[in-house]
């Protein structure tokens, strides 16, 4: 699975209220920037609400938003660290939300891509000076370094 990673990607601090505005948000660079359908942009926020992506873990959270491989015309991960975290519904249980300061968008045009994918996102999760690495970096590019020596 080849994953092109590009600073156009990235985004620090970004200031929002809730988790569909971060959505909103990463989704329409996506689609913008040509990565994937403009249906995604509709999808993310479906499957959101049914398959919620927020991870249990220490803070600073995470989530990995994700939609149908179909969607998607070139494989890649966006990813936003937020100015402050908002509430995403818990992927283990959905009736708590977890306080989200990392969104990894996935966008995976291949069937089985997202597994392997979040196979490698999982260790972000588990790397707690990682993950606090990601929401200090200074620039886009320190972010995009971490995130590529992350699923590399």
């Amino acid at each position: 699975m080849e994953l092109l990673l590009n600073e156009e990607l990235v985004f620090r601090n970004v200031e929002v209220e809730t988790d569909e505005e971060i959505l909103n948000f990463l989704a329409k660079q996506l689609y913008e920037k040509k990565y994937v359908k403009e249906e995604y942009i509709t999808a993310i926020q479906k499957r959101e609400k049914e398959y919620p992506t927020g991870l249990p873990s220490a803070e600073p959270g995470v989530a990995i938003p994700h939609a149908n491989y179909e969607l998607v015309d070139q494989t890649t991960l966006a990813i936003a660290t937020l100015a402050k975290a908002v509430p995403f519904h818990n992927m283990e249980n959905n009736q708590e939300t977890l306080p989200v300061q990392i969104v990894i968008m996935m966008a995976i045009g291949e069937p089985h891509g997202q597994v392997e994918m979040l196979q490698k996102i999982v260790g972000i999760i588990q790397n707690e000076e990682l993950r606090q690495e990601m929401v200090d970096a200074i620039t886009d590019t320190e972010l995009l370094n971490l995130l590529k020596k992350a699923v590399a």
